[in-house]
């Protein structure tokens, strides 16, 4: 009898793929119509085949690009030797990755998290836990300032302190002990802080609200405020941080030095998912065993991928390489002021870029983009959002900026 080749899984295309997602997959999300089966550096294959630019890099998770060589081997290197062990045991991977990031950011120690959302959160949770025991506010008594337009995650909490009705809207009853006050006020900041505030809780750039980049001298005046008032100053960086804007944190940008600092996203280089709390040690010594843990928080293949990151960003080059390809893309978009763009917020090489309305929302823009080969993503109304890897290049850059004009004009 002749044997029998077998037959290949039929390939499915991007519509039927598509398709295929609508009754298995919960709708949280609304994704352009693109598959991607394929990326390396800056770019992304679908498919079928078609390339794109990826103007978005994963909201900043993937600031080292796609599969970058060094990130890859990292993991490579370690899933052939330990991938797990849980909190229960100690790992050879952790002790060096919490050494070289609390270095990496000037603090002393490090809690290791999985996502954002966990390192916001257990940023609350150990801002709660020094308030009573270091401060002395009253048991259950304290409070949180954040600032209005905030994105910092999408939990229960989380959510409570948001002013975005689509993300609040049907999960209630919401967490108490937060106060919302306008962000890039100082003002309204210093009204909201009394006796009983744990802390001040903001991102130094605000990304899904547009790229707001508050006033110069804000964020030093946070902080000069929060240790007038014996509060801690928590910076959410997990978008800001890690190189995007020209520094390793946007908080560098005013010599600011937060109490705590909130890392995520490009921290596990595109192939995990890594964050992490750092800060003092007054304050995150506060934390004894069994108050706080994760399971996967401090994995032996996220701490090999963090270290792996660290390397990368103890050399200072992708932040030489942010702050100088940032020059390009404002002077990119300050010529498209007046063709089709309103106005626009940069720093580095995240910039927040408001579309004439009357050419289409933000959404609508992102489409025409992505049919020219170019991947952005909406934040709201007619802005869309421009983050490319740290690693794209200065003609790569101009050439997305072309289409946009393109786009605009057409």
């Amino acid at each position: 009898m002749t044997a029998t080749a077998p037959v290949p899984a039929r390939t499915r295309g991007s519509e039927e793929l598509i398709r295929a997602e609508e009754p298995v997959l919960a709708h949280n999300y609304h994704p352009l119509p693109v598959v991607v089966a394929r990326a390396e550096g800056a770019w992304v294959e679908d498919v079928e085949g078609r390339r794109y630019l990826d103007m978005l890099a994963g909201y900043s998770a993937l600031n080292f690009g796609h599969r970058h060589p060094a990130l890859i081997e990292a993991a490579h290197r370690q899933l052939d030797r330990l991938t797990l062990t849980s909190r229960a045991f100690h790992n050879d991977r952790l002790a060096g990755f919490a050494e070289r990031l609390a270095a990496l950011t000037g603090t002393d120690m490090v809690l290791p998290m999985n996502t954002g959302a966990e390192a916001v959160e257990s940023g609350i949770k150990v801002a709660r836990k020094w308030a009573y025991d270091v401060k002395g506010v009253p048991a259950d008594r304290a409070t949180i300032v954040v600032a209005a337009d905030n994105f910092h995650g999408r939990t229960t909490t989380i959510v409570s302190f948001s002013t975005d009705e689509t993300a609040r809207s049907g999960f209630g009853p919401f967490t108490p002990g937060f106060r919302i006050v306008p962000y890039n006020d100082l003002a309204a900041m210093e009204a909201a802080v009394d006796e009983t505030t744990a802390a001040v809780l903001i991102e130094p750039i605000q990304g899904e609200a547009g790229v707001l980049i508050p006033d110069d001298g804000y964020l030093a005046g946070v902080r000069e405020l929060t240790r007038r008032a014996g509060c801690l100053f928590i910076a959410d960086e997990i978008q800001s941080g890690l190189g995007r804007t020209g520094h390793t944190l946007a908080v560098e940008h005013e010599s600011v030095v937060p109490d705590v600092v909130l890392l995520g996203k490009a921290l596990g280089g595109g192939i995990v998912p890594v964050s992490a709390v750092v800060g003092s040690r007054e304050v995150l010594g506060v934390l004894h065993p069994g108050e706080h843990g994760s399971t996967f928080g401090g994995n032996p293949l996220a701490a090999a991928v963090g270290t792996a990151v660290v390397e990368l960003l103890e050399t200072g080059a992708y932040q030489r390489r942010a702050a100088e390809l940032g020059a390009v893309l404002r002077k990119g978009l300050t010529a498209l002021v007046g063709k089709g763009v309103v106005g626009f917020r940069a720093r580095g090489l995240w910039a927040g870029v408001d579309v004439d309305p009357a050419l289409g929302t933000g959404r609508e823009v992102s489409e025409r983009l992505m049919r020219e080969g170019i991947l952005v993503k909406d934040t709201h109304g007619s802005t869309i959002r421009l983050a490319p890897p740290l690693t794209v290049t200065g003609a790569e850059l101009e050439g997305a900026l072309g289409t946009l004009e393109k786009v605009l004009s057409a």
